[in-house]
Parts: C-alpha cells; sequence; structure tokens
C-alpha cells in the first residue's frame, strides 16, 4: 500500500500489543487502513506468540507503506507492562499516541476524532491531554449488543485515584502525556488505562470523555477485560472488591504515583499523601478523610461501592 503522508494532518503512532490474536487481528488491522485519518505509524509489541499472529503482521507490513508497520519482541511480563513497553519508549515520536488492542475494530472516524479534539483544545502541545470515551459492546461476530457507561462527572485526580473511566483501547494523547510516561518509566501498575488517567489528571492536565462511541469492543471469551455493565459485570466488580483485589490495585498504583510524585502537581501530591494515610487508617478516620480528599465514582453504584469498601477496609 504506497501512500503518501496527507498534508496537514498531525503523525499518530498507534500502540498495538498482541498475544495469540489471530482470530481476530485482521478485522483490526483493516479498520486501521480504513481511518479517515491516515497519516499514522502502528507499532506493533509481541509478547511471544505461539500462532498465525506474527504471520499476519507480516503480511500486513508486506502490503502496507515500508515503515508503516513496525513489529518488535514484547517483554512478556503481561498485557500491562507490554504496552508500558511502548508508550515509555522515548524512541517513539509521533505528535499523538494511540492505543489499540489487538481484538477490536476502530470507527472510520475514530482517529479524526480524537485528533481534532486534542488538536483544538489547547496551543501548548506540553500540556497533558487525554482523549478517550464511551466503546459500542460487540459480539464475537461483530454485533452491537449496547455500550459502555455515560460517565457526566469531572475527570480530575480525585476520581482517578478510585476509579478508571475508559478503556485503553478508546485513548489517544499528546506528547504532555508521553513525556509523563516516559518520565515515570515502566512501573508494576494494575494497567496502562488508569495508570495514563492517574499520571494526565494527577499532573494537571486534561482528560476529553467523548459520549459517542468510536470502537466496536468485542466481548469474547479470551479477552483479558470485559465491558461490565451487565448483572455478571455487577457481580464481578463485587468480588473483586471483597476479595481486595480493589485494595491490592489501589496499593500498586499508590507506590507508583509515590515513585513519579515529582510529576504531581502540588495540590494532587497532597491528596496523593492523604490517600495513602486513609487506606491505613481506622474505621472513623477513614471516612473522614474520604471527605477531605473529596475522592468520588462515576456512578451511584459505584460510590457505593466505594463507601462498601471503606466499611471493609477494601481501599
Amino acid at each position: 500500500m504506497e501512500k503518501p503522508s496527507p498534508p496537514n494532518e498531525q503523525l499518530v503512532a498507534i500502540l498495538m500489543c498482541t498475544f495469540n490474536g489471530q482470530k481476530y487481528l485482521a478485522d483490526q488491522l483493516d479498520s486501521i487502513e480504513s481511518q479517515e485519518h491516515q497519516n499514522w505509524i502502528l507499532y506493533v509489541s509481541d509478547d511471544g506468540s505461539s500462532d498465525a499472529t506474527l504471520a499476519i503482521l507480516q503480511s500486513y507490513q508486506a502490503r502496507w507503506q515500508q515503515g508503516q508497520l513496525i513489529i518488535r519482541h514484547g517483554p512478556q511480563k503481561g498485557f500491562c507492562q507490554n504496552f508500558l513497553s511502548l508508550a515509555c519508549d522515548r524512541s517513539i515520536k509521533a505528535d499523538f499516541y494511540a492505543f489499540c488492542d489487538q481484538d477490536d475494530v476502530w470507527l472510520p472516524s475514530k482517529l479524526k476524532v480524537a485528533c481534532a479534539k486534542l488538536e483544538g483544545s489547547s496551543a501548548s502541545s506540553q500540556l497533558p491531554q487525554l482523549y478517550c470515551g464511551r466503546t459500542f459492546y460487540a459480539k464475537d461476530d461483530l454485533r452491537p449488543f449496547g455500550s459502555s457507561s455515560l460517565f457526566v462527572f469531572p475527570r480530575t485526580f480525585r476520581n482517578a485515584l478510585v476509579q478508571s473511566i475508559a478503556g485503553g483501547n478508546t485513548m489517544v494523547f499528546n506528547q504532555g502525556v508521553k513525556q509523563l510516561l516516559e518520565g515515570a518509566g515502566p512501573l508494576t501498575v494494575p494497567s496502562h488505562d488508569w495508570w495514563c488517567y492517574l499520571l494526565t489528571t494527577g499532573a494537571g492536565g486534561d482528560v476529553f470523555y467523548d459520549p459517542i462511541p468510536q470502537v466496536l469492543y468485542r466481548q469474547h471469551e479470551g479477552a483479558l477485560v470485559g465491558g461490565n455493565r451487565t448483572f455478571f459485570g455487577n457481580v464481578r466488580r463485587a468480588w473483586l472488591l471483597l476479595t481486595g483485589r480493589f485494595r491490592n490495585w489501589n496499593g500498586l498504583n499508590v507506590a507508583a504515583l509515590q515513585q513519579s510524585k515529582a510529576l504531581l502537581n502540588t495540590v494532587n501530591a497532597e491528596t496523593l499523601e492523604l490517600f495513602a494515610i486513609l487506606r491505613n487508617s481506622n474505621f472513623w478516620n477513614r471516612f473522614r478523610l474520604m471527605e477531605v480528599c473529596g475522592l468520588y465514582r462515576q456512578t451511584r453504584s459505584g460510590t457505593l461501592s466505594l463507601m462498601i469498601a471503606a466499611i471493609f477496609n477494601k481501599i
């Protein structure tokens, strides 16, 4: 596929991670090829696939313009570290960066909409700015059957400490966010998308949440992370809470944020320290500090689950 770079379009580095993704990978690659925004380079980090994933990637690499698809070997430490290995790589340079899962499908306007929002938001490319949003849930054959929750409350560090609001498959970010990720390095955190939300808000950056889905988020048995609007999704969240998984994830995030404290603004650095104290306080102090920190989630059920977590010391 020989084509010149479109004039006046910002360059997007698409950061995709793969692992045994042969069943759905071609659909995603085709959707990238069909983007209305055409100035992009796809970086793929494969985490040791044993199926035909690499062969599929190589076939597209041969079809596309030279240098438009770059394949590398991942760290083989799980999906989060694989994504961070790309996001923290200082040699990958572009105007904007987009996380990409192997088994979804992007709508044709995905990059165009995201880039337009980021381009029009501020004259300063150094201010951390993150675009994310809702997704259409799709069955194995890509038939849509609903969408992720609509979140309307402000996207702040006080929310990010207790909730990840969007999947990495929706995220596009600017150089300011890339510099935060590089500065922090590939730390041990639960997920790359939550970490991106935490760092962006913690540094005082802007987060743009698109209420209009731009991604078909395929729900299938092999998915590492799935949608959670269903009854079973609610049960899963409750199970994660009661088993202490939520507390463990928060512990990882707090430790990583404390290592990256120099990247946070003064107010959010103070909020982080109060949150760290809260997690190890007695019953009454936990609720007092929750109010002082101003912690909140995006839905009533989410706020209720946060209160339950506080009762059982699972924050």
